[in-house]
């Protein structure tokens, strides 16, 4: 019955007085210490793995560098791509104007399996997307098929208006995806 009383006068504010009292903190100090080294330690360990794993090292610098050029990653390898893409149109060939559709169109299929959008087609990456995401998605198809046309037919014709008309609907997608400026 002793013991029972003594937990009675046990309230709350006794219990903080108790452990903040400097008595007891002279002996927790070490405890202290000690949950210090062992964050320090797994702190340590944590940035080894990270350090040593090239997904997380890709992770990081990724996120680093879209945080402090307030741009996606890859932004300027991908323009580099595009002004390839584009410097096929000048070159004046129908050769270049077809290889600058069918690259872009890998272009617009691998920026949106990076986006995450499933499928194994660009066709059926497309039926994913809806009019507010790509406003012209209908022009996006049509360009496509005109890909189609190109590698499936080797006698296609393809004029410079028609290749500008047909860059000029990826890039416009593109801009709606935010992946060019």
């Amino acid at each position: 019955m002793n013991l029972i009383s003594n937990f009675r006068d046990i309230t709350p504010d006794r219990i903080m007085y108790i452990l903040t009292s400097a008595e007891i903190q002279q002996e927790l100090l070490m405890v202290k210490l000690g949950f210090l080294v062992v964050t320090i330690i797994m702190g340590v360990f944590t940035m080894f793995a990270i350090s040593r794993t090239h997904y997380m090292q890709w992770l990081f610098t990724q996120s680093a560098v879209e945080f402090l050029t307030q741009r996606p990653y890859g932004a300027k390898r991908i323009t580099k791509v595009w002004n390839k893409i584009k410097q096929h149109l000048e070159n004046g060939s129908e050769i270049e104007y077809k290889l600058a559709i069918i690259e872009a169109d890998n272009m617009l299929e691998s920026t949106l399996k990076r986006m995450g959008y499933g499928g194994v087609t660009l066709e059926e990456r497309l039926t994913k997307l809806t009019s507010a995401t790509l406003p012209n998605i209908e022009e996006i198809y049509q360009a496509h098929q005109a890909r189609n046309n190109i590698v499936r037919d080797p006698s296609f014709v393809l004029g410079l208006d028609d290749a500008k008309k047909t860059i000029g609907i990826y890039e416009r997608a593109f801009r709606d995806l935010q992946i060019l400026d």
